[in-house]
């Protein structure tokens, strides 16, 4: 297990990951520290615990609203999904109607002969 060391508003931790998710803990850290930064500027230094759990909240929020963007998103891929079948059913029995009416003039050609 690999330990990684970050720093949210000035103070260092050391954080425990998988093995390879390094990288990926610095970036998640980075963000945490900037939304942090974001508040200090805003708040001022009121306390570690309330700007970690005010950060907490602005990215759950962000979550939230990427979760809906995401749903909204496979509701109209469904939607445009089944349109384009449905068109595609169109066109389908368009073809066939085609191909039928040729099949019954050959027909009545090889009948009259």
């Amino acid at each position: 297990m690999a330990q990684v060391a970050v720093t949210i508003n000035g103070r260092n931790y050391r954080i425990a990951c998988e093995d390879g998710q390094e990288e990926h803990l610095t970036q998640l850290a980075a963000y945490l520290n900037g939304k942090v930064e974001e508040l200090v500027s805003a708040v001022g230094q009121i306390g570690d615990t309330r700007l970690l759990v005010m950060a907490g909240l602005l990215i759950a929020d962000e979550l939230s609203d990427a979760n809906a963007e995401l749903s909204d998103a496979e509701r109209q891929s469904v939607q445009i999904r089944d349109q384009a079948a449905s068109e595609a059913e169109v066109a389908l029995v368009g073809q066939i109607d085609v191909l039928a009416g040729r099949i019954n003039a050959i027909a009545a050609a090889l009948e009259a002969s």
